[in-house]
């Protein structure tokens, strides 16, 4: 680096140098190398710059130097590069904007070796460095005639390579091949062709600046040239290759119309017409309406008379292959066999008896009515049931094609009715596409997870379904993008849903609801013995012959490794036992392995599910009872604990609870000061104590009435300091005079009981209908209906030993039943 007052010695001893004792001017310039004996203008803008110009007097002659950083504005010695040009400054014109613009011409190369003068402007003394050819000893004449050969040779190429580029360049002038090969001079021409080529960086024109060695030089430019060369000619290849593919594509379009007209006058028929032809006899065999048939060898013939190269060819051509393609008059023509139907239907799923009723039902309808409209069936159930499958059950039952649409995450109305033709990519909507797969006007089409449709500013697929599944207007349904009506009344139409709040009440009229209610234990094991574990064997590659699964097996599985409405969990834990038997008989264990208890905690891990024990556990201090709740996965056991502290008649209540179970513990604790005095208790117990009541998983929303029964009991047993009766849920909303109200979901919260591990389960006596509607025998043996319409009722069998006469009301003889006494 030079610096000022310092001084540098040459880098390379064998240059040929000339001592300027004088400091000259500095001026510092940005992406730019000036070569000598080229002319090169220069705006000056640097305030230090400008004084620098300002500043010569007769002396004109400076020291232009690139910059190391061309972003520096204030370059300082060490930040300019060590070899500059010696110029002569000619003109300077002042610009309006105060710059100035300097016509310079480079004289000689320099090497700067000190500065003198940093302030205004740079000043630096510098040697002159000479043009040089490779030394050759004195007495070695050979070698220097050799050396000047070679030296000529390159100016030759360069300057031949320098011609060839002006020749394919549109920017450079035709003279520079004229001056370039008219300079004698080899370091001269070198500087000429190096200052003449815009191509070349800054870094490139430095390199050859600070390059005395003229052979050295020119093999630099020589490389250079070469690769620019390659480079034109990489372009022009490309270049001619657009244009022809232009040119072939204009020849193209010239031949086609020349062979139309040859075709024309021979009496041939072109590919494009034949296509047209196939197209026309496609929709005369469609069996289309007259309205549609009419649009369709409308928009046909309106692709017959554009050209191929159109841009409303392929849309027009995509549109009319639509309509070719659906299926307006072909159906499955299957016979109705009910008989055949009712096996299919049996061996496909277990129970769901209330389904396939309805199922049979409608084939019954269809055989004696074939021209039936499709009914609208919505199958709504916690997760893992069977709703998915069942509609396929159905299609085979039907002998239909059945296509399923999963709406779940829908967001977009085009989704189910179609892009209209003016979109780039418009395609006919989900329902229109699936009759198109089905190939057939009358498939059974699954609308699968409709509670999870979305809504935003692309509209509400939710309302676009009323028309899809209202009987009355799917016989005319307009697909945006086909904007012809199609028959959709003989498509029947299967929904399916978790739980039914989502789902808006104009779209739940227009559908028949059927639920799916969860499995008994007894019903999993049997499913398991005949769908589940025969299809995870099979799909884990185990032997069927070396894995056996005892019944006390899969109910150990289902008891403590599942919890759940469906069997989905189930299967997947048994598809996790038979990895871990395919393994063992990989590993070289070839005998049977007999599933058990000790087995199935090795392949599981410790048991997962103990909530027949967490109900007898949690129960047996007062202040807790077990209520029943329903969930979109089915039902589930709630459980509702209270305490209490010294206060003053404080009554907290938790558990991320909603206001409608707020309510219901306000009413359960006005029921127990009110009714004080029967329970034992005086009227005045809460004045000198704060009551907690709390619902666990406090992390999941819970609302609703029918958890009061469970608080008026949860607060009796706690005042009374009595034990809940072991292995005991209730159910049922009550009221401030003591009435037990029906609630809903009562076989979902029963079989939630049964798989609790409950005993005793107490109802609302309203409810006793849907007892014996929706439960079979089987899946109430071993647990205790009662039946409560009245808060007392329900005292006598939660809580037994409280009291052995009536309390309350019952005490004047308005309640049959007294406490100790089981319905």
């Amino acid at each position: 680096m030079l610096s000022p007052n310092s001084s540098t010695k040459s880098a390379n001893d064998s240059q040929q140098t000339a001592s300027n004792s004088k400091a000259l001017p500095v001026l510092p310039v940005r992406d730019t190398v000036l070569f000598p004996h080229a002319v090169l203008p220069l705006t000056v803008g640097r305030e230090s710059s400008i004084q620098l110009i300002e500043s010569l007097g007769d002396q004109r002659s400076i020291i232009v130097v690139a910059q190391r950083d061309p972003h520096q504005d204030s370059p300082q010695p060490d930040q300019l590069h060590e070899y500059g040009t010696l110029a002569t400054v000619h003109k300077v014109v002042k610009m309006p904007n105060q710059s100035r613009f300097v016509f310079t011409e480079g004289t000689a190369r320099v090497r700067l070796t000190r500065f003198t003068q940093t302030e205004p402007f740079l000043m630096a003394e510098a040697d002159t460095i000479l043009d040089t050819v490779a030394e050759a000893p004195a007495s070695d004449n050979a070698t220097e005639a050799k050396s000047a050969a070679a030296v000529e040779a390159l100016q030759r190429i360069v300057i031949s390579q320098f011609q060839q580029i002006v020749s394919a360049s549109p920017t450079l002038s035709d003279e520079l091949q004229t001056i370039a090969a008219n300079i004698q001079e080899p370091g001269r021409a070198a500087d000429f062709i190096a200052s003449s080529l815009p191509f070349l960086t800054t870094a490139d024109k430095q390199t050859l600046l600070q390059t005395p060695d003229v052979e050295v030089r020119f093999e630099k430019l020589n490389q250079l040239l070469a690769k620019e060369i390659e480079v034109q000619q990489l372009r022009n290849k490309i270049q001619t290759e657009v244009q022809d593919q232009v040119q072939q594509s204009q020849r193209d379009y010239y031949l086609r119309e020349q062979l139309k007209a040859i075709q024309k006058e021979l009496g041939e028929v072109d590919e494009g017409q034949r296509d047209i032809d196939e197209l026309r006899e496609k929709i005369e065999a469609a069996g289309m309406p007259e309205d549609v048939k009419k649009e369709a060898l409308k928009e046909l013939n309106r692709l017959s008379r554009m050209s191929p190269m159109a841009s409303d060819s392929s849309l027009v051509r995509n549109y009319v292959e639509w309509l070719a393609a659906l299926p307006w008059a072909r159906s499955s023509g299957t016979k109705v066999d009910l008989g055949k139907a009712q096996e299919i239907l049996a061996d496909d799923h277990y129970g769901l008896k209330k389904v396939k009723d309805r199922i049979l039902d409608y084939l019954s309808v269809l055989e004696l009515k074939p021209d039936m409209k499709g009914p609208i069936l919505c199958f709504v159930g916690p997760p893992g049931v069977g709703k998915t499958s069942l509609g396929r059950s159905i299609a085979k039952a039907l002998g239909r094609k059945f296509q399923r649409i999963s709406l779940g995450g829908m967001h977009d109305e085009a989704e189910i009715r179609g892009h209209r033709r003016t979109y780039v990519g418009a395609l006919p909507g989900q329902i229109m596409q699936s009759i198109r797969r089905a190939d057939t006007n009358d498939p059974v089409i699954m609308l699968d997870e409709l509670d999870k449709l979305g809504r935003d500013f692309r509209g509400d697929p939710a309302s676009a379904l009323l028309e899809t599944l209202d009987p009355e207007q799917n016989n005319t349904f307009r697909d945006n993008y086909l904007d012809v009506p199609f028959d959709l009344s003989k498509v029947l139409f299967i929904c399916t849903a978790n739980m039914l709040d989502p789902i808006p009440e104009p779209l739940l009229d227009r559908m028949e609801i059927i639920a799916l209610q969860g499995y008994t234990e007894e019903e999993k094991v049997r499913i398991a013995y005949k769908y589940l574990i025969p299809r995870q064997i099979a799909a884990n590659g185990v032997p069927a012959e070396l894995i056996e699964f005892p019944e006390e097996a899969v109910r150990y599985i289902v008891r403590h490794y599942t919890r759940e409405a469906g069997v989905r969990k189930l299967e997947q834990v048994l598809g996790t036992v038979c990895r871990k038997a395919t393994r063992r008989y990989v590993e070289g264990n070839k005998d049977k392995l007999v599933i058990d208890k000790e087995l199935l905690q090795e392949f599981l891990g410790g048991v997962q599910v103990r909530v027949d024990m967490e109900v007898f556990e949690r129960t047996q201090r007062p202040g807790v009872a077990v209520g029943l709740a329903w969930t979109p996965a089915g039902g589930d056991v709630l459980f509702i604990e209270a305490n209490r502290m010294k206060g003053k008649g404080g009554f907290t209540m938790t558990g991320q609870i909603g206001g409608v179970m707020q309510e219901s513990m306000q009413a359960a604790l006005t029921w127990v000061r009110s009714n004080a005095a029967s329970l034992g208790l005086e009227e005045d117990f809460n004045s000198s104590v704060d009551l907690h009541i709390h619902v666990p998983a406090g992390a999941i929303p819970k609302d609703g009435p029918s958890a009061g029964v469970t608080m008026v009991t949860t607060l009796a047993s706690l005042m009374t300091n009595t034990p809940v009766r072991p292995f005991t849920a209730m159910t049922g909303e009550v009221t401030l005079s003591g009435n037990v109200l029906p609630v809903g979901g009562i076989k979902e919260k029963f079989l939630a009981a049964r798989r609790a591990g409950v005993k005793h389960v107490i109802l609302p006596a309203d409810n006793r209908q849907n007892v014996e509607e929706d439960l079979l025998p089987s899946q109430t043996e071993g647990v205790t209906i009662h039946y409560a319409s009245r808060i007392e009722e329900v005292l006598a069998v939660a809580l037994p030993l409280l009291f052995a006469k009536p309390i309350g009301i019952a005490a004047e003889g308005q309640s049959k039943l007294a406490f100790g006494q089981v319905a």
